[in-house]
């Protein structure tokens, strides 16, 4: 069985809880992503920022650009070792509509899985296992 640190991304963007949110928007837009984990400087994960905590700036941004990621971020955060089974990542992100988590070792974040890192292992595994498209009978319609 796959574990989390099996498919994680390593190469982790995150920010203070007492950076600007605006900073971290703009953080979040210029590497196109949905989730930033929050940390403390010894890369102990205190909460995460998503998309969706920031959304109420669109109508209120006048009254809260000065804000820090403290005031908007999620804690604590939903996040996984990196020894837990792949499979129970999947359902945490299929049942509770989140596209993404940290992957931490002793609460220190190493990694990050996003849904697409789960389909990415899905399409390899099915690549894998696929017959060539050589052999691959060929089905007509009408036969």
């Amino acid at each position: 069985m796959f574990e989390a640190k099996d498919i994680m991304t390593k190469n982790v963007v995150c920010i203070k809880k007492d950076i600007p949110v605006v900073d971290a928007i703009r953080l979040m837009a210029g590497n196109n992503i949905t989730g930033i984990p929050v940390v403390e400087d010894d890369m102990t994960l205190v909460g995460i920022l998503s998309e969706q905590d920031v959304l109420r700036l669109f109508h209120t941004y006048e009254d809260e650009k000065d804000r820090t990621v403290n005031d908007f971020m999620t804690q604590p955060a939903v996040h996984f070792e990196e020894n837990e089974l792949l499979l129970d990542v999947c359902y945490c992100l299929r049942d509770n509509n989140i596209r993404r988590v940290p992957v931490t070792s002793n609460g220190k974040v190493v990694g990050v899985i996003s849904r697409s890192d789960i389909l990415k292992c899905i399409l390899q595994l099915l690549e894998e296992d696929a017959v060539p498209a050589a052999d691959a009978p060929i089905i007509h319609g009408d036969k």
